[in-house]
């Protein structure tokens, strides 16, 4: 096949583009520029896609003996990924800017210009598996190793975009036989640090970042209650679950900590209250999406059971879903999820995204719309 590599700049990538030319097929690697800053270089492991990146990912090309590219989709990202996040923050909710960048960048945009130039499949280094079933059809998978497991933040998948999407690290056991192989292949990338946090936020200050690009307006903190116990410099800065930096000048009655509830951008309030509050029962998602073909529940709106996976690196926890019918802003009617809980789980927020599983087998998505604590509302 003709395949084109995403090469991050990273090993995981690299090791994946030589995979995919060692399987024999036709592979052309390309760096994606992601931002227009040329000063920006990697601190230590945080952030990617910087100018450092996009020449590690030159040398592993070169090494493998495969064309490079760079291609601009810098206004693309900060349009979809970036803006998304300013704006998702701005109402309240706590967005995820990798689900995002898979969706709109790496496998939409990405992946519309790799097969309008005659490629088969895009390669990443994600670590995830595609399977087939006795029909033909695409399911996306779990890694062999889950404690690398990525296939979270590929959730948002679609059916299509499974056809044409190539994961070479998905039987690898661990980490470290990928970092081994790429010190075997000759790879400078082999003990290259991985990158975290956010890649467009790159001293990691989220909340400093928010400030500049939102306004903040100072407003009451209250507690479950209602009752004011403190004062907040802009509820956009803030998320559900956090405890620190709260600031407030009235202690709780049994003297524990406070953690942040809910977040009223509209009232420009923000909810506090004790940890066990931070318990949710039942999640309500909008902008459903199916990884492969959906099963067959989908279409009947039954009940079907699964696990349910708030956080890229969080624990599944066993639910029971259904699909029904919501009505948007715009009075459109679309699907929406309801996702209860066997077990809870603690500080899920509007705006993070729900990934549904059966086993291995990723179902599909939704990004949540409200989340549900049994405990909270009989108060």
């Amino acid at each position: 096949m003709r395949v084109l590599a995403a090469m991050s700049g990273g090993v995981d990538s690299a090791v994946a583009a030589a995979r995919a030319v060692e399987a024999g097929h036709d592979v052309v690697g390309v760096h994606l520029a992601l931002s227009r800053m040329p000063g920006t270089l990697r601190t230590g492991s945080r952030g990617c896609c910087t100018i450092e990146d996009s020449r590690d990912a030159w040398r592993a090309c070169d090494v493998l003996g495969i064309p490079y590219y760079v291609w601009d989709f810098s206004e693309r990202f900060k349009e979809d990924v970036v803006q998304d996040f300013i704006d998702e923050y701005a109402a309240g909710r706590t967005p995820n800017p990798c689900m995002r960048c898979n969706e709109r960048i790496k496998f939409a945009a990405l992946l519309e210009k790799a097969i309008a130039l005659g490629f088969d499949a895009v390669c990443t280094g994600h670590y995830a598996k595609v399977i087939e079933d006795a029909d033909g059809n695409r399911e996306l998978h779990r890694a062999a190793d889950w404690a690398k497991d990525q296939s979270y933040v590929l959730g948002v998948l679609t059916h299509e975009q499974l056809k044409h999407s190539m994961f070479p690290l998905a039987d690898t056991p661990s980490k470290a036989e990928v970092r081994a192989e790429a010190e075997r292949r000759g790879l400078s990338v082999a003990n290259k640090p991985d990158s975290h946090d956010i890649c467009f936020i790159s001293d990691g200050d989220t909340r400093g970042w928010l400030a500049e690009k939102i306004e903040m307006t100072t407003g009451d903190i209250v507690d479950e209650t209602g009752t004011k116990v403190g004062e907040h410099p802009g509820a956009n800065a803030f998320t559900v679950g956090q405890r620190r930096g709260l600031k407030l000048g009235r202690p709780a009655a049994d003297g524990k900590p406070r953690f942040v509830l809910e977040i009223r951008p509209k009232e420009n309030k923000v909810v506090v209250g004790p940890e066990a509050l931070l318990a949710i029962d039942e999640i309500r998602g909008i902008k459903v999406s199916w990884a492969g073909l959906p099963i067959a529940e989908v279409s009947t709106g039954a009940d079907f059971d699964c696990y349910a996976q708030v956080r890229a690196h969080g624990d599944p926890v066993p639910a029971t879903a259904r699909v029904e019918k919501v009505v948007d802003g715009d009075g459109a009617e679309r699907a929406g999820l309801v996702v209860t809980l066997e077990d809870s789980l603690r500080g899920v927020a509007p705006g993070q995204t729900v990934v549904l599983y059966q086993g291995s087998r990723v179902l599909g998505q939704a990004t949540i719309d409200a989340a549900r604590s049994l405990q909270r509302a009989a108060l």
